[in-house]
């Protein structure tokens, strides 16, 4: 029986975290790539299964401190193809958002938004990651990114183990010892780690993600009992000041240009077979689903744009996060064209949404949605 469910909207003023990427020529990786990749750690080492849906086991770590050596330019040339001037993964079809260098700085940004907008992670969290004294406890980040999440959770926790799975490696220098980077397209299943975690963290992934149902199903199989599911998406639209959905019908070529930019991207993610209405569902799925007692549904209404009038420190707050988030409009690009819309258009179309951002006067949000649950014991 699930106790009942919590709504809630929230403005926090929480401090602001700082995190950084830098990447090391990849000269001086490669160097060092060969002495450190088959060295393994028996308390890190990947489960026996783990390769069973790699896309290429070699691509997977053997320990959590080295794996920022594997990151050869002989890897990253696996790893990545140049698409519309954008890098982009080169094993999965259904997500084409970039994932090149200028994409992880972006990522890093994003991550210290949302430390501030929505908080590092949920309130339980550090109850479930305590030292118990009676098991290692295990946090499992997928579509982790540029990785500033699970590095700041590895360093809060230092006694734990944190996983990072994305579609290309983590790169940073400054990997703490207790984590690791494994490459794999979370679509094909995660039967390789069932059983292995205490915390599954999930961020803006949907428009890669297949079934998104699906993959809810997959983190209870993963999570030990007592363990948390953390999973945030947005809906594929953008809303006006009332909180309402602007979704201008196809055909459409006219202002406000930002949520027609999304309109176009939402059905660009449909047509690559990614799951754009997840956010919508997922708090229904949670609830639904037999293993999560005590589900949270959060939203959080961020500004894509410094709109908001007055110099209060609510406004002036908000401002400033709104001025990273219009940056968002420029990861689309592969998306669009990719979905078979005219390069002249997607420049119109792109010029005119980031005119519009830049002139903050129309007051568009992106809503973020999050959802948090326990795995019954």
């Amino acid at each position: 029986m699930y106790t009942s469910t919590m709504s809630q909207s929230y403005r926090p003023f929480p401090p602001a975290m700082e995190s950084g990427y830098s990447e090391d020529a990849d000269s001086d990786i490669e160097s060092e790539s060969d002495r450190y990749t088959d060295m393994s750690l028996d308390a890190f080492a990947p489960s026996e299964a783990s390769s069973k849906t790699s896309i290429d086991a070699s691509m997977r770590s053997q320990s959590p401190a080295p794996s920022v050596f594997s990151a050869t330019s002989s890897l990253r040339a696996q790893a990545y193809r140049q698409e519309y001037g954008r890098g982009l993964n080169n094993y999965s079809e259904v997500y084409r958002l970039p994932a090149d260098d200028e994409e992880l700085t972006r990522l890093d940004r994003q991550h210290d938004i949302f430390c501030k907008a929505i908080g590092k992670f949920p309130p339980p969290m550090p109850e479930i990651m305590a030292d118990d004294g009676f098991e290692v406890k295990a946090v499992l980040d997928l579509g982790c990114g540029s990785g500033s999440w699970i590095m700041d959770i590895a360093r809060e926790f230092p006694t734990s183990i944190a996983v990072a799975v994305d579609l290309v490696p983590m790169q940073s220098t400054s990997m703490p010892p207790n984590c690791r980077s494994e490459v794999d397209d979370i679509n094909l299943g995660l039967e390789h780690f069932y059983g292995d975690f205490n915390v599954v963290h999930v961020q803006l992934i949907s428009s890669g993600i297949r079934d998104y149902q699906g993959l809810i199903n997959h983190i209870a199989h993963v999570l030990r009992p007592g363990g948390l599911i953390d999973i945030t998406e947005f809906p594929f639209h953008f809303t006006g000041i009332d909180k309402k959905p602007i979704c201008p019908p196809a055909g459409t070529f006219e202002p406000p240009w930002t949520p027609l930019w999304m309109s176009y991207a939402n059905r660009a993610v449909r047509q690559r077979g990614g799951d754009a209405d997840a956010s919508l569902h997922m708090h229904q799925w949670v609830c639904d689903h037999p293993a999560f007692e005590d589900p949270v549904y959060r939203e959080f209404w961020i500004p894509l744009s410094p709109w908001l009038k007055g110099n209060d420190p609510n406004s002036l707050w908000w401002n400033d996060i709104g001025t990273t988030m219009r940056d968002d409009v420029k990861i689309g690009r592969p998306l669009l064209l990719g979905s078979g819309l005219s390069e002249d258009f997607v420049d119109r179309l792109e010029s005119n949404a980031v005119a519009e951002l830049d002139e903050a006067i129309t007051p568009v949000y992106v809503c973020i949605q999050n959802v948090y649950a326990r795995k019954k014991h």
